[in-house]
């Protein structure tokens, strides 16, 4: 009987899982297995498209075709909970298991406290994500840096600290992430500044860190955080999975890259943080790189926490119809509904046409809100601190007070 809180090692009892799958394919399987067994409806997650550099979503019923989702895609930069609010109905009619990155767990809570899925439908397995590298930057930089044709390459993986590449002719081929990044390529930006390496907000937190002897490469990690994913683990074991129990030092060394990771995740916030100045001169700088903005509204359209049917950039007596390049009191708009609960996703940043770095100032905003507050998104269920204030009491303070302050930031202790 397996229960919320232990740790354990578990690999595919299928032959063909156990070959094709990462990791030994005990994701694959539970994913399988879910649907067979009935647990769930659909299983949501990503696929192969045309070439390792597509990363496509797929919704799937039949458990033959989970196979097809084996495997691991750095090159991919979904995120997955906007698609169950848009597309399923946030899962009110439907029970789902859907594969998550740290970034896609803190969403999908954040859609949650806003009412926009049911997390009772869902079941999350997460995956340890050390982050995710753009397609385009993937094909300039396998190109610049390796040396190879990007279309030769049959995969790609991050492991001890290389980006790793093996062409269809089966060379090997890996070079520092350091290094890469060093030169402006390597992972998405907001992927270096993140520290939720390991997505504990999921049922299961499942990777390779911590496997270690024989079963290196060949047992995936589990960290079972819900009873929820101890229901699906227990239920699974000696059908669908084989487990054990972590060997020697495992969860020491699983312990010793997760805060490697951590510490990295801070440097690079310092370094990145830095180039954006502070006050004035970091003002500046924002309107400088909005100015080119062309309201394409790909920043909105995918953000996990923009949800409102009526966006209120779209209404005239706050942005003016019809005006390109938009006045900055578009983006200030943006900036102040999601400004306490960015996740850090990188989605409006990634699609943005004009390559403006708004996930970096996005998440500088909201950091310096989790300091003023301790509020910080994604964590845990407990909702966003602005969403506490109740307008009719707000408004009446306001007018017994005649002050506009909402919280006295600046009381002394």
């Amino acid at each position: 009987m397996v229960a919320k809180g232990d740790m354990l090692w578990a690999w595919a009892k299928d032959e063909e899982a156990l070959k094709r799958g990462e990791c030994g394919g005990a994701v694959t399987s539970l994913l399988k297995f879910a649907l067979e067994s009935g647990s769930v409806d659909a299983v949501l997650a990503v696929k192969k498209g045309v070439d390792l550099y597509d990363a496509q979503p797929v919704l799937i019923t039949d458990p033959e075709k989970i196979a097809e989702c084996a495997g691991s895609l750095h090159c991919g930069t979904l995120l997955m909970p906007k698609l169950i609010k848009k597309y399923f109905d946030g899962a009110r009619n439907m029970k789902i298991a859907v594969t998550m990155k740290g970034c896609d767990a803190k969403a999908l809570y954040e859609l949650a406290k806003r009412q926009q899925v049911n997390l009772d439908n869902i079941i999350t397995i997460g995956l340890n994500c050390g982050g995710s590298v753009s397609p385009i930057m993937a094909r300039e930089m396998i190109q610049e840096k390796f040396g190879l044709n990007p279309d030769d390459i049959a995969k790609e993986e991050i492991d001890k600290g290389q980006f790793i590449v093996i062409t269809k002719d089966g060379e090997h081929k890996g070079i520092k992430i350091d290094e890469l990044e060093e030169e402006g390529y390597g992972r998405r930006l907001n992927c270096q500044r993140c520290k939720t390496k390991i997505p504990r907000q999921c049922d299961l937190a499942c990777g390779n860190w911590g496997v270690i002897g024989d079963k290196s490469g060949k047992a995936t990690f589990i960290e079972v955080c819900s009873d929820k994913g101890a229901d699906l683990v227990t239920k699974a074991a000696g059908k669908a999975i084989e487990t054990a129990a972590p060997e020697g030092p495992a969860t020491t060394i699983r312990g010793k890259v997760e805060n490697a990771m951590l510490k990295l995740g801070d440097k690079c916030r310092d370094a990145q943080f830095e180039k954006l100045g502070n006050g004035k001169d970091r003002l500046n700088f924002i309107m400088d790189q909005t100015s080119r903005c062309i309201k394409c509204y790909q920043c909105i359209e995918n953000c996990p926490i923009c949800y409102c049917v009526e966006c209120s950039t779209k209404k005239p007596y706050l942005v003016e119809s019809g005006v390109v390049n938009p006045p900055f009191m578009f983006h200030l708009i943006r900036y102040s509904h999601i400004a306490d609960s960015c996740v850090n996703c990188g989605q409006c940043q990634e699609l943005c046409a004009m390559d403006i770095p708004n996930a970096l100032y996005m998440h500088a905003l909201q950091l310096e809100m989790q300091d003023m507050f301790g509020y910080e998104p994604g964590v845990n269920l407990d909702l966003p601190i602005l969403s506490l204030v109740e307008e009719p009491t707000e408004r009446k303070r306001l007018s017994d007070t005649g002050s506009d302050q909402i919280f006295n930031i600046f009381a002394e202790e």
